[in-house]
């Protein structure tokens, strides 16, 4: 009874187009109500609560590093370095669209950041060299969900925060499947290209390469920097933001010298009211998560799910069938903060690594990022190659049944993911 009211109250709420965080917030209020437990001073203080959580202080920083490369040219100097190495060859835009979003990926953590500057750049390039829009669209969207998961990833923060996760350990759990991710896109890529007419770039000269490496080596620095600090114990996920965010201002205000006084006002303002988003998120999510745990939904759900404790590995495909059709309807960060809380004790009582389901977790979620019909990466794309949704869902297509197949290679092989967190540790 008490299940169909939360997801009753929650799906009724959602589809009046009620925005996210007010909805938790008024979906944990019904649950007071219906358990006959409804304190107005209780619900402020877990708002409080929910903003007031000392590793959430590494969204704002990684927000702001994310609108500092984009701005003061680090993203730019990527994609020059890849153009400069792989342009040339046939299809080249398109591995230089992978391989800018695997390394966009390690600077800044945002899915809809690293997408709109590989969006901005390389479409209309792609574009004139006679690349299918559509195709061209669904490779950047597709290569842009790689950077909820190569850390840092501000999903993998939350995620932390919402089921007491280490972070640092998901940061390192991330890293080779997103590196898979990259992996698959290029094959799929390898497929397509021979029945397209594209025109080559250009090859560039040695020195020109040299030139765009000398010119992106203090962007390159950056991800080693920050899983070198990691692993070596020099931070925590936390402080890594402040990093990234100094670095990213240093580098672009005195080094590249695009980012200036008038221009940085600004990015203060959209990363402030971006953090502003985020954190009324988790403000509005523990009412919701705080009623969760009171009216003990987690036992109600193992219960339900208890038939299928005893084999792991059909647990998890069950659990990530259903986080996919959530992820379809609804966003990656709400997602997250109503279903991870409920999922994880489920996950650790059947013997599933925390820090694995984590990296599925989160993944997952990446993936209702280009299926429609929320689909906010590939609206992104959408928005800035102008053309219509039902083209950019035809060209992301492969690529999304390529991940999905990759989904269930780490469902069926668990390794692939457990093992290499290992070497990082």
């Amino acid at each position: 009874m008490t299940m169909g009211i939360f997801l009753g109250a929650l799906t009724v709420l959602m589809g009046l187009g009620m925005p996210i965080a007010f909805a938790l917030l008024l979906t944990g209020v019904v649950l007071m109500v219906h358990l006959d437990f409804f304190d107005a001073q209780l619900v402020a203080q877990n708002m409080l609560s929910g903003a007031d959580n000392f590793p959430l202080m590494a969204v704002p920083f990684f927000i702001l590093a994310g609108e500092l490369m984009n701005a003061g040219g680090i993203s730019k100097r990527i994609i020059n370095l890849a153009v400069s190495l792989v342009g040339h060859i046939r299809g080249g835009l398109g591995y230089v669209a992978i391989g800018a979003s695997v390394l966009l990926a390690s600077l800044s953590g945002s899915a809809i950041a690293d997408t709109a500057a590989l969006a901005t750049l390389l479409i209309p390039m792609m574009r004139d060299n006679g690349y299918p829009v559509p195709e061209s669209a669904g490779l950047i969207a597709s290569g842009g969900i790689i950077a909820p998961i190569i850390p840092p990833s501000m999903s993998f923060i939350i995620f932390g925060v919402a089921t007491n996760t280490s972070i640092s350990a998901l940061f390192l759990a991330g890293i080779v499947p997103g590196l898979l991710m990259g992996a698959v896109l290029i094959a799929v890529w390898a497929t397509l290209t021979p029945r397209m007419n594209v025109k080559a770039q250009p090859k560039a000269s040695w020195a020109e390469r040299k030139h765009a490496l000398v010119d992106g080596i203090w962007a390159l620095l950056l991800p080693v920097i920050i899983i070198g600090g990691l692993r070596g114990g020099l931070f925590t996920p936390t402080e890594a933001a402040v990093v990234a965010a100094v670095y990213s201002l240093l580098v672009s205000v005195f080094i590249y010298r695009e980012v200036t006084v008038n221009i940085l006002g600004k990015l203060l303002v959209d990363a402030a009211r971006t953090t502003s988003i985020v954190m009324f998120l988790c403000a509005g999510a523990l009412v919701s998560s705080y009623m969760v745990t009171l009216a003990d939904l987690p036992a109600q759900l193992i219960d339900m799910l208890q038939p299928l404790m005893d084999d792991p590995r059909i647990l998890m495909a069950a659990m990530m069938l259903l986080l996919l059709a959530v992820g379809i309807v609804m966003d990656l960060t709400p997602t997250i903060l109503v279903m991870a809380p409920v999922m994880m004790p489920i996950a650790v009582k059947a013997g599933i690594d925390a820090t694995y389901f984590g990296v599925m977790f989160v993944l997952v979620g990446t993936i209702g990022l280009i299926t429609p019909p929320v689909c906010t990466v590939l609206n992104v794309v959408c928005g800035v190659a102008k053309i219509s949704m039902e083209r950019a869902t035809r060209g992301v297509w492969p690529f999304l049944m390529a991940y999905l197949s990759l989904l269930i290679l780490f469902v069926v092989f668990p390794g692939i993911v457990t093992v290499p967190m290992t070497w990082f540790r």
